[in-house]
């Protein structure tokens, strides 16, 4: 007889944050404005939260994006005029990201549309609920993370899931 997945906590942990993961980029990229998309969104949320001039291996990393997924998605919003790309003034090979004034304005508004869902959220769990779920996330984050660089950036293979 199969092994049922209650006898698999661990496999109902992934399924967990798999369903959440799907509900959380689901319920923000329909609140997004028309022509941004969720992985646009994710850059900017980043350059709001760690600061402008950024480096795209920075973003990379943060995000979890390929070095081509990253560079298209910044062409996009260079295109859009939501960030510029300026060559590093201490390394000419580097590169810095920049928020645009559209850009915070962009961001402004996909946060205003988010706020009526993020009070929800705040409404139906406790700031203390918050706090404990986050040393055993943030353990799992960190030992699935050195599993990752230690197999070389093939660790979701170990899980069964693929890349992105």
């Amino acid at each position: 007889m199969a092994a049922e997945p209650e006898d698999h906590p661990d496999v109902q942990v992934f399924d967990e944050i798999r369903y959440i993961e799907h509900l959380a980029r689901t319920a923000i990229t329909r609140k997004l404005p028309v022509g941004l998309t969720y992985p646009q969104f994710e850059v900017m949320n980043l350059l709001t939260r760690r600061g402008d001039g950024v480096t795209p291996v920075t973003i990379a990393k943060a995000l979890q994006m390929t070095k081509s997924g990253l560079t298209n998605t910044l062409q996009r919003l260079a295109a859009r005029k939501l960030v510029e790309v300026e060559n590093c003034q201490s390394d000419g090979r580097k590169k810095r990201i920049w928020l645009t004034p559209a850009g915070r304005a962009a961001y402004g508004q996909a946060m205003g549309a988010l706020r009526p869902k993020m009070e929800s959220l705040r409404d139906g769990f406790t700031p203390k609920e918050f706090r404990e779920a986050l040393p055993f996330l943030r353990a799992l984050r960190t030992w699935l993370s050195e599993r990752d660089e230690a197999m070389g950036g093939a660790a979701h293979l170990m899980l069964g899931t693929a890349a992105e």
